[in-house]
């Protein structure tokens, strides 16, 4: 099948330029034709919260590609539209996941449908932002996904979401895939190193928080949390992620719950060689979610082999199945997160978790051809 993919990848970082990059990696594997088009940038500097939106990393994950658009200048949208014609592919694959890229987007579906033969299939990371989902956000989302001949989702809640907002869209459901790629495991010496830079004593358990750090992935409830757990534990909190939120905010929680000897931030975007011995030296990883689709941070954590501790919100717990992989607590509950956390360690739940993890690896559980296989689907139609 020939195929065009549309969105971000190296040199722009994140979950998403991740899974295009795979994406179009894996689609090329199994033999389909695919040409990838990304962004000679995506956001004006004083819309994007960070501090920049380019990977630093000295091995980033690449694959062939041609940088044609600008979501803020529509002769570019033009051109690649134009580009895709030319291209005369049997699919053009495009991404979603908030409402800035509805001009843009909108644009080129409508093109594309009115010029060409190809079918439009929207992947959306989420139907709504995570922070949104007022009047506005559902209709710049309808007026972009419309345009799809179908659209794949990650999780139940957002095939709900489609399905409500798009009664007549074909929309098919395929788990978030595996991250593992991004990242190596690292040997014992790295790790006991990183643990001795960090200062974390030899005898704490390590939880692991990582990400981007945003109001609603929930680590307040994380840090109130942890003075019940060192209670029955020793334990030491590490919040590894680029702030898109106020530090000091977090620093003075951890103050003002005593548990500032517990916790490590490391504020800043974590290259991919930089991933492996991070998540080697967790015992465990911990997002409390607020609110969710599906997280990528599960994927990674899987990918490398450790179990999550997640809060039902989204398709968290459709992939993090409560005593087998990980533990699943209500969002917002302290008490509760911290029950599990102490659970966790108590029961000694990290091996046979680990090999259940272990285990949905060796049967591709989260491979990349499960997506494949809908982006198949559709285009035999």
């Amino acid at each position: 099948m020939k195929l065009c993919v549309v969105g971000p990848t190296y040199p722009y970082r994140g979950g998403i330029a991740h899974y295009t990059t795979l994406l179009v990696k894996h689609l090329r594997e199994v033999g389909h034709q695919v040409r990838f088009y990304s962004y000679t940038r995506q956001y004006p500097r004083w819309l994007f919260p960070g501090k920049t939106d380019k990977d630093p990393s000295a091995t980033p994950l690449r694959v062939e590609c041609e940088y044609v658009l600008d979501p803020t200048n529509p002769i570019t949208w033009w051109r690649l539209c134009r580009k895709i014609r030319a291209d005369n592919p049997d699919l053009v694959v495009l991404q979603w996941w908030v409402p800035y890229w509805t001009p843009s987007l909108s644009y080129i579906s409508r093109w594309l449908k009115k010029h060409t033969k190809a079918k439009v299939v929207y992947i959306c990371h989420n139907v709504m932002p995570h922070d949104g989902g007022g009047f506005l956000d559902r209709r710049m989302a309808s007026t972009v996904l419309k345009q799809g001949d179908a659209l794949i989702v990650h999780s139940d809640q957002d095939l709900h979401r489609a399905q409500a907002l798009l009664p007549q869209a074909a929309v098919l459901k395929s788990q978030l895939p595996t991250f593992e790629e991004v990242a190596k495991h690292t040997d014992a010496a790295a790790i006991e190193g990183l643990r001795s830079q960090l200062g974390i004593a030899s005898e704490h358990d390590i939880l692991l928080f990582f990400g981007f750090v945003r109001p609603y992935k929930g680590l307040e409830y994380l840090i109130q949390a942890l003075p019940l757990v060192v209670k029955e534990r020793p334990v030491h909190l590490l919040v590894v992620g680029e702030f898109w939120a106020s530090p000091e905010f977090y620093q003075r929680y951890t103050r003002e719950y005593g548990v500032e000897a517990n916790v490590t931030f490391v504020n800043r975007y974590v290259p991919n060689e930089e991933l492996g011995p991070y998540f080697d030296l967790a015992d465990v990883v911990v997002l409390p979610y607020i609110s969710a689709t599906q997280s990528a941070v599960v994927q990674l954590a899987f990918g490398l082999g450790k179990p999550v501790i997640t809060t039902r919100v989204g398709g968290l717990h459709e992939v993090v199945r409560d005593g087998v992989n990980g533990l699943v607590v209500p969002p917002q509950d302290e008490v509760a997160l911290a029950k599990a956390i102490v659970r966790y360690f108590q029961e000694e739940l990290k091996a046979p978790m680990t090999a259940a993890v272990q285990a949905e690896r060796g049967q591709q559980l989260h491979g990349w051809e499960n997506l494949i296989s809908c982006i198949e689907q559709i285009g035999a139609k």
